[in-house]
């Protein structure tokens, strides 16, 4: 009898213990891949592993390709979206996407901006002067490396499909750079350059001011935006958005045996909470230029 009784001690025991060590649910977020899906994941993990020591949820960094991102959302592949404000409006007009906050870098904080740029010295002054000219264009879903460009030359009066001799796109990683020495080695007479690749760039002495004459800029837009799947518990939603607007750059996170500076790591100054009527310059010049989500064909 006293053998059963301790046996059954034991099983109660180990039930407690079972009960006592649940597994936190597990959610995933994509990250769409900017120069390489080892580069994304590098910067993104440390952030991932914050939110889920503040959040008590087990959260995976999802890399998925710009082009991939709408369809691989709406197949249910992962909870929680990072992806440029373009993306971002292409899905909450698809799928209702969640607005959560937006990532802050460089000179424009929470915005960015497309700049057309030119070699300085190559006799190109002013937008004008590109027509009948090559020229180099970051991805097509870019909103500063393709969009703001595209829709800048059509208010201007020049039509890309028509009045450039040739435009390309360029293949493979760090696409932004590419077109910046694309044109500095001149295989490009004209580049559609981020404002804040030019800015990074100048900053780590890849490129100086002097290289290049900015031939026009767009106004200003949203940058790199979290997002949300629409039926998710809106206290996580809440929790999650006010877990980055609080980070500051002191913050850590105990990851792979180093505590690393959580910003620091992702290469973002701080998160700020947009409305979505922030994003409606970035639908305005997809209409204009005919793109996702309104393009006609």
């Amino acid at each position: 009898m006293s053998l059963r009784i301790y046996a059954a001690f034991l099983f109660i025991l180990l039930l407690a213990g079972c009960q006592g060590t649940a597994e936190r649910p597990v959610m995933k977020i994509g990250y769409m891949n900017c120069n390489s899906e080892a580069e994304t994941l590098t910067r993104f993990r440390p952030l991932t592993q914050y939110l889920s020591d503040k959040l008590e949820i087990d959260f995976q960094a999802i890399p998925v390709d710009t082009q991939d991102f709408p369809e691989r959302f709406a197949a249910g592949e992962f909870d929680f979206t990072h992806s440029n404000s373009l993306v971002y409006v292409i899905m909450r007009e698809e799928q209702q996407l969640e607005l959560l906050a937006t990532e802050q870098r460089g000179n424009y904080g929470s915005r960015t901006a497309g700049a057309i740029i030119a070699k300085k010295g190559s006799g190109i002054e002013t937008l004008a002067d590109i027509k009948g000219k090559r020229m180099i264009f970051g991805p097509q879903l870019a909103p500063s490396g393709f969009l703001a460009q595209y829709d800048l030359l059509l208010r201007e009066g020049i039509d890309p499909e028509l009045d450039i001799a040739y435009y390309a796109i360029p293949s493979g990683s760090f696409k932004h750079e590419k077109v910046v020495y694309a044109v500095y080695f001149g295989d490009y007479d004209v580049a559609a350059a981020p404002a804040l690749d030019i800015e990074l760039m100048t900053k780590d002495g890849k490129i100086t001011a002097d290289d290049f004459v900015i031939l026009g800029q767009s106004p200003i837009f949203p940058y790199c935006t979290f997002g949300a799947r629409k039926d998710l518990d809106p206290d996580l939603i809440k929790r999650f958005r006010q877990t980055l607007v609080d980070l500051t750059e002191t913050d850590t996170v105990d990851y792979q045996g180093e505590t690393l500076k959580v910003l620091a790591s992702a290469w973002i100054d701080g998160f700020e909470a947009l409305q979505d009527s922030d994003y409606d310059y970035i639908r305005e010049m997809a209409k204009r230029a005919n793109m996702p989500p309104y393009q006609e064909f």
